[in-house]
């Protein structure tokens, strides 16, 4: 393994250990604003990584796509909130579960902010080791951040995205609608493992490097995917 892997591999752990406890941090902040406590109550509005790892999603399958040089993508145990406590539950549904992608948008913007400083002092800043560490970690934090939110923006249970359709559902099939979300995710897993294989095409990679590697280009100072 050559120095370059190591350290991308070092700054693409590093980017998406934080930008997936902020996204979850962030669900779990919008539902205690809108009125329910549930996270708090069960500590997941902490920034600490280890109240938010999944074994597989946070580690196993992330860098899985890391070797395999894949967009990187992955899951944190869901921030439990109760919607009876909204007092719009479709709204606060919404609301909640768009507070996470909105959050890796913020990550990444900053990320870019500093990136376009450091870049504009001094261009040549990429030939020094220190800089290049630099950049390499701005670049993939950006990446990380926009592959998670546009990932979790896909309008299919388990994902964020889904939220969106509660906000269409009458309110009596509210219940059976999140109990669908529930049993979603195995499902869910399956087809972004099995499907790929199946059509001998992966639209999930093709999505996210559509959407997240065109618009980490566009805010980046210079492409990076």
């Amino acid at each position: 393994m050559s120095v370059d892997d190591i350290a991308y591999y070092a700054c693409a752990i590093v980017s998406f250990v934080v930008a997936l406890t902020g996204h979850e941090v962030a669900h779990g902040f919008a539902a205690y604003k809108l009125g329910d406590p549930t996270a708090k109550r069960a500590g997941r509005l902490s920034l600490n990584p280890l109240k938010h790892i999944d074994p597989f999603g946070t580690v196993i399958l992330p860098l899985l796509l890391m070797v395999l040089r894949m967009p990187i993508f992955g899951y944190a145990k869901p921030v439990p909130y109760d919607p009876r406590y909204f007092k719009d539950p479709r709204k606060g549904d919404a609301i909640t579960g768009l507070a996470g992608p909105l959050a890796n948008l913020v990550m990444a913007g900053v990320a870019c902010v500093v990136a376009h400083i450091v870049f504009a002092a001094d261009p040549r800043i990429v030939q020094l080791q220190a800089g290049y560490v630099l950049m390499l970690f701005l670049a993939t934090f950006t990446l990380v951040n926009l592959y998670l939110m546009f990932f979790n923006l896909i309008p299919i249970p388990p994902l964020d995205g889904s939220s969106i359709i509660a906000v269409f559902i009458p309110p009596k099939w509210l219940p059976t609608w999140y109990s669908i979300q529930h049993y979603a995710f195995p499902i869910f897993m399956i087809a972004i493992i099995a499907l790929p294989y199946l059509i001998g095409f992966n639209p999930f990679s093709w999505y996210l490097n559509a959407t997240a590697g065109n618009l980490a280009n566009v805010m980046f100072p210079f492409r990076i995917s």
